[in-house]
């Protein structure tokens, strides 16, 4: 039996992931995730699918980041019908954001259209909701360390991977005529210290080896999270400014919550309100009481003034009249909106309100992707172009260092320690180009691999004759 890998996405970027696994007859697509950032990037969502949809037999989808899954829809609207498996937290996330996705792809497209800055006659959606509500018929809900039977001779295994609720390591095993091999895929790992999510699982044995490099070149330092959240929000307060803090519905705001939470409890930054202004993240953050058994908040959820994604200075907003009142809010506030990288949503019109204000500030809490918003405006561009309009940025600009919910290098090196052998093929993935290369050389150093970064639709043959 022949095994071979073409990358159709992920590959020197840390957006678009998409595996395509051939495994004999099988194709399986492990991901089918949108492309962010750069127009040359975000041009590709757009183009003819490089394998006809038609023919993939089944999606593995690690989780629900839109990264990972948005492309979904356009993938079953060109003919894609087999079964999507993931964890049950997965599918439950994904039915959010795909519907969000394609609302705020409809609404691009006419807002576009309206005001007449697409280059384009008529302006498109992607996708639509209509587009988004196909794909859950498909979804095929599976547990952790549960083994699976996609089909004869290949089983899966799902493990934590932390990142965000339900995110999965997936282990698939290919049982040949004489011997069984296990190709595993990451997925984006998570923290090994977060207050929220458990740990990445250890994954002793893999044949070939999937590995995200988000944070491949660098190390977060989680321990002055509190102090400099407290640092940017008291600075932004002493203003009498607004703090705004572009955040994913899914994983960051619940953790974001959870800090502002504790730091208002401790007395670190004053009790003022926090608005969530993402319909989104409401929806998301009552997951986490239904899944309790993926997270270690526990009781926490249940207890009067321990909640922190429910006590008397948090508000959240579900529709557009309430979320365009915080326009008129001057001062001694916190709003968090989707999304974290300022590409798109609710967090446009705010940025576009407030990075006039000198007095306010934005505060970024996770991986600003080459080309977004949000790179630009930590790298101290003085516009910011929202609408099809130049907005001067006077507002603050803050980072916080160590909010990510990716692993970074020195947990990344701890996780591949986890492994008792050293597997046959290590492919770098999901991190931009200088990450991949830079976390390779670390594992060729400390663990004597040899890992190789795939190119965009780069083919290669793990196996031939098992």
């Amino acid at each position: 039996m022949q095994v071979k890998v073409k990358f159709l996405g992920g590959a020197g970027t840390v957006t678009g992931s998409r595996f395509l696994l051939e495994i004999g007859p099988k194709k399986i697509l492990v991901d089918c995730g949108l492309f962010q950032g750069l127009k040359e990037l975000r041009l590709r969502n757009w183009d003819k699918f490089p394998v006809d949809p038609k023919t993939l037999d089944m999606v593995l989808l690690t989780h629900a980041h839109i990264d990972h899954s948005g492309y979904l829809p356009k993938l079953v609207k060109e003919g894609f019908s087999g079964p999507i498996f993931c964890t049950a937290p997965t599918a439950e996330l994904v039915k959010i954001l795909l519907l969000d996705a394609g609302k705020l792809q409809e609404e691009e497209a006419g807002y576009a259209l309206k005001k007449g800055y697409s280059k384009h006659e008529k302006p498109m959606a992607l996708f639509t909701i209509e587009d988004a509500e196909k794909v859950f018929a498909l979804l095929r809900p599976i547990g952790f360390e549960e083994n699976i039977e996609l089909c004869n001779g290949v089983g899966l295994i799902a493990y934590n991977a932390g990142h965000i609720l339900g995110a999965a390591i997936f282990k698939v095993k290919v049982k040949g005529k004489s011997q069984e091999k296990k190709i595993v895929f990451s997925g984006d790992l998570g923290r090994y210290q977060d207050p929220i999510l458990n740990p990445p699982t250890h994954i002793p044995f893999a044949d070939v080896l999937f590995l995200e490099c988000t944070y491949g070149d660098r190390t977060n330092e989680g321990k002055a999270i509190q102090t400099q959240l407290a640092k940017a929000i008291k600075e932004t307060y002493m203003k009498g400014g607004v703090t705004v803090i572009p955040s994913f519905a899914v994983g960051r705001t619940q953790l974001i919550l959870f800090y502002l939470h504790r730091l208002q409890r401790q007395g670190a930054i004053p009790e003022i309100p926090i608005y969530v202004d993402s319909p989104m993240a409401i929806d998301v953050t009552k997951l986490y009481k239904r899944f309790g058994t993926y997270h270690h908040l526990g009781s926490s959820l249940e207890e009067e003034g321990a909640n922190p994604f429910l006590h008397k200075n948090l508000h959240y907003y579900q529709n557009q009249e309430a979320s365009m009142s915080l326009n008129q809010v001057k001062g001694d506030a916190i709003i968090i909106s989707a999304s974290g990288m300022a590409t798109g949503g609710r967090i446009l019109h705010h940025l576009y309100n407030r990075l006039p204000n000198e007095n306010d500030s934005v505060v970024f809490v996770g991986h600003q992707a080459e080309g977004t918003r949000g790179r630009k405006l930590l790298d101290g561009e003085e516009l910011c172009r929202i609408y099809g309009i130049d907005i001067k940025v006077k507002a603050s600009i803050y980072f916080i260092d160590g909010l990510s919910a990716h692993a970074d290098q020195s947990e990344l090196l701890d996780w591949c320690g986890g492994f008792i052998s050293k597997p046959k093929h290590v492919f770098m993935v999901h991190g931009e180009e200088k990450a991949c290369r830079t976390l390779a050389g670390k594992l060729q150093k400390k663990l004597g691999w040899q890992c190789a970064t795939p190119n965009y639709l780069e083919s290669f043959e793990l196996f031939n004759g098992i």
